[in-house]
């Protein structure tokens, strides 16, 4: 099978399942147009403030997408193309873009608030406060695994790297950097332009594009240069910083800018596989099933591919920030249900990408499936070393790092929720309705410098050491998130059969691979392995232990709430 042929069937089948499956769902839950939103109804200027549903995509997607559809199809293609294929496309359809579209409309109508608040409606109060610890673990993984890969991508490894500031003829790494901090600037003023100078989406829209190139072109003319520790320590400050101030001012304006981004770099893959069928000298080289791979296949492939089929990280965005920002309940649809389906999208077109230079991948020839993207798609439009093959390789690796970053300070504002919720009591809205040590632990200030001192001490590790794990605990929280929109859905008496399947299957899947990590651990310390006492062993084995003993109470008590409704139905 040629890859356009790929391509083609997966946006027929995408597009289907949206018009379909999502209008149906819509029709089960009862979307209405006609009630107040949450953005409207709480709008405080902070995080509960109503976006144009064009911002708010951009928002979304750009946060949902970060490097993860990439990165996970990439890794899996070992599997064959058309597993991974399979997992997207089905995937997408009836497991990610339903937890998306349920959590989002679940938090909307529960004032925005987070998946532990749709918890304790159905399932009582301690299973929210569990589920908020086992959320703010996973939110750890994601911010640590994220200042990684943020902070690898700025940094070189070279001497030009031990210098501090600007650099002429920058390499790769530096451009991006100076890039993603002109990124910051650009949101800013397109911030201020349309909340504060009263100017209209479309001419900041002009602007911030032309901002956007001209970016592009001083970072391809001048780089910024620090060592890879003192990347660590900006992006956190940046990302502290960007989690405590208005969404308008950042998180709103930077995420439909970058957004941009993320849609050119789909077209111009797009339109690289046009060009590349029929060329002889490229040729899609993945094969359709590896057969020596065959019994690791599940969980294996459903936890490396990820973000390109079901994530539940997803869960918290919709519940933590796109909730509180909807205009109204029409656009839950697309930006729950299609968000996810454009994700799933670019997992197969990642998927193609590496398959464009398989024999280069497996030979290790990349440095990280980033490179392998942006490598894999250049190479469509022209051999390796050649202008037009640099200058698409170097805008795609960017585009790769902007939605790492955009993931990552969206991350950090769910944990500055998450952490606020736990301390506080019923009846209590914010912080400053605690008091004594609660109202200390529930400030916002409190909660996100924890949280990111914990999480880029943990970037400091390889990457290898918390990618598996991060994995394994984001899909779990997939499988809880979907049996918590479905209790909450058989609490108020809706249809939340379509919901059984996908979470039974997601929390078999991430238990049992949460299971193997702890069997390997455990095994590795009691052999004496070299290297088996390393700290970072030591915080896979407690995090997966935690994670699995959080989750498995949970799915108790979930059970003992179907199993309540289905008597009460008697």
């Amino acid at each position: 099978m040629t890859a356009l042929s790929i391509i083609i069937a997966a946006i027929v089948l995408l597009v289907t399942g949206y018009v379909f499956y999502g209008s149906w769902l819509a029709k089960q839950w009862g979307i209405d147009p006609s009630r107040k939103t949450p953005a409207y109804e709480k709008e405080d200027g902070v995080d509960y403030c109503a976006a144009k549903p064009a911002v708010l995509m951009g928002h979304h997607f750009s946060s949902i997408a970060g490097a993860g559809p990439i990165n996970g199809p990439i890794q899996a293609a070992i599997f064959g193309w058309v597993p991974v294929f399979l997992w997207c496309v089905i995937g997408g359809i009836f497991f990610g873009g339903l937890q998306d579209f349920g959590s989002l409309f679940a938090s909307i109508r529960h004032d925005g608030k987070s998946v532990g608040e749709i918890i304790q409606d159905s399932m009582g109060k301690r299973a929210k406060k569990l589920f908020i610890i086992f959320a703010l673990l996973v939110l750890i993984l994601v911010i640590a695994s994220f200042v990684n890969v943020v902070a690898g991508t700025f940094f070189t490894a070279d001497n030009a790297a031990k210098t501090f500031g600007f650099v002429k003829n920058p390499t790769g790494n530096q451009t991006t950097a100076i890039i993603s901090l002109l990124f910051i600037v650009l949101a800013i003023v397109y911030g201020i332009l349309t909340n504060k100078c009263g100017m209209k989406t479309l001419p900041a829209t002009i602007i911030g594009i032309v901002g956007i190139v001209l970016s592009i072109w001083i970072g391809l003319n001048v780089g910024f240069a620090m060592t890879r520790t003192t990347w660590i320590i900006v992006i956190g400050v940046y990302i502290a910083v960007a989690s405590l101030i208005p969404v308008w001012i950042m998180l709103q304006p930077r995420d439909y800018l970058s957004s941009f981004l993320l849609y050119a770099m789909m077209i111009v893959a797009v339109v690289g596989i046009f060009i590349s069928t029929g060329n002889r000298d490229i040729n899609f080289a993945i094969p359709a099933f590896n057969k020596a791979k065959a019994s690791a296949l599940f969980p294996t492939l459903f936890i490396t591919v990820a973000c390109g089929a079901c994530s539940g990280f997803h869960s918290l965005i919709s519940t933590g920030t796109s909730s509180k920002q909807l205009d109204n309940e029409k656009n839950a649809k697309a930006i729950g249900y299609g968000s996810m389906l454009i994700e799933s999208a670019l997992g197969i077109i990642s998927l193609i990408a590496v398959g464009m230079v398989w024999d280069k991948w497996l030979g290790k020839g990349f440095g990280s499936p980033s490179a392998a993207f942006g490598g894999g798609i250049a190479t469509m439009f022209g051999k390796e070393g050649t202008g037009i093959y640099n200058t698409i390789n170097a805008l795609l690796t960017l585009a790769v790092s902007v939605f790492a970053l955009t993931s990552l300070d969206t991350g950090t504002r769910l944990s500055r929720f998450m952490f606020s919720e736990l301390f506080l009591k019923e009846g209590e809205k914010t912080w400053k309705d605690a008091s004594g040590v609660r109202a200390v632990l529930a400030h916002p200030l409190f909660g996100t410098t924890l949280m990111v001192v914990i999480g880029c001490i943990l970037g400091g590790l390889k990457l290898s050491a918390i990618w598996g794990l991060f994995g394994a605990a984001n899909q779990l929280l997939a499988g809880i998130a979907l049996m918590a929109v479905a209790a909450w859905l058989g609490e108020v008496g809706k249809n939340n059969k379509m919901f059984f399947i996908p979470m039974v299957f997601m929390l078999a899947a991430t238990l049992t691979s949460l299971v193997l990590t702890i069997t390997a651990k455990v095994g590795a310390m009691t052999a004496g392995s070299e290297g088996a006492f390393f700290w970072g062993n030591w915080f896979q084995l407690i995090f997966a232990l935690a994670m699995a003993v959080l989750a498995v109470i949970l799915v108790i008590e979930g059970v003992q709430t179907f199993a309540k409704q289905i008597k009460a139905k008697k």
